[in-house]
């Protein structure tokens, strides 16, 4: 098994820098496949008030996300081998029988989602908790809402959580930051890759810390940016067209970056040292491995 590798805290603004390097060697191709995440993820502000097919196509693209993410994992390390990303290249997290594994990575955010909602409610308390929403609900049909109708709510306790819920997240990404280029390249297992992932974040966190501290600024000037040239669709054709637009300027460039930092990060942290491109592992013998 390849050892964890301990890396500078460095590295972390490293692999940012390696994503967009990345997409600077193929921007027309990596920059497509961020624009189709960026379409697909827009979609459901179609319905409308249409709840139960919102809330259908949102189900629909949870479970997809991760497979079509392995696919992207796929075009990045096309790219730095030298050769192009096309959107084809999307559907390989369906070969091999990596889907079940990829769509495995979705374990972490569902056990800390739930956590997420105990501790809410262990934290609040049920009958504070109801309160608390029948405030939210009344406060929000008012322009000016008064605000004596927080002094009663638990701020306090409502922070706190907020602040372990952060955390939680933190951790939970740790499980699946380096773990799909590890079943994509490596063939492994869904629940191996995942644990290898968090040791080798835990073992790097002066670097995960620099790496997320430099992610929130680029999310935020790159989402700034993407508004800005919006607005153009939004005079012209409205503000359902400005999200729209907005959605896919964004995941144009955040996509290949964010994927381009976790393919570098593996190959700096968990990839077998050898020097050679990587490929596409062959699959486990069941083609199912979990």
């Amino acid at each position: 098994m390849t050892q964890v590798r301990k890396v500078s805290i460095g590295d972390g603004a490293e692999w940012l820098l390696a994503g967009f390097g990345l997409l600077r060697r193929s921007p027309l191709g990596l920059g497509l496949l961020g624009a189709i995440f960026g379409f697909l993820t827009a979609l459901p502000l179609l319905f409308g008030e249409q709840l139960g097919a919102f809330m259908a196509f949102q189900l629909v693209l949870v479970i997809l996300g991760p497979v079509l993410m392995g696919g992207f994992v796929h075009a990045v390390g096309e790219v730095d081998a030298g050769r192009q990303a096309v959107p084809a290249h999307l559907l390989h997290g369906f070969s091999g029988g990596r889907a079940p594994r990829l769509v495995a990575l979705l374990l972490p955010q569902v056990a800390m989602a739930v956590l997420a909602v105990l501790l809410l409610v262990v934290m609040v308390g049920p009958t504070q908790l109801q309160e608390a929403i029948a405030v939210l609900e009344q406060a929000e049909g008012q322009a000016n809402p008064d605000p004596a109708m927080f002094e009663n709510l638990p701020i306090g306790r409502f922070l706190l959580w907020m602040l372990l819920a952060f955390v939680l997240g933190v951790l939970t990404y740790f499980f699946t930051f380096v773990a799909t280029p590890q079943i994509m390249f490596e063939g492994r297992g869904a629940l191996e890759s995942m644990k290898r992932s968090f040791a080798a974040c835990i073992r790097n966190v002066p670097a995960m810390i620099l790496f997320f501290v430099l992610l929130i600024v680029i999310v935020f000037l790159v989402s700034v940016g993407a508004q800005l040239v919006a607005v153009v669709a939004r005079l012209a054709a409205g503000p359902l067209a400005m999200q729209f637009v907005a959605q896919i300027l964004m995941m144009a460039v955040l996509m290949p970056v964010m994927l381009g930092a976790s393919y570098r990060a593996w190959q700096k942290m968990l990839a077998p040292a050898d020097g050679a491109a990587p490929t596409m592992a062959a699959p486990p013998p069941s083609g199912i491995e979990v």
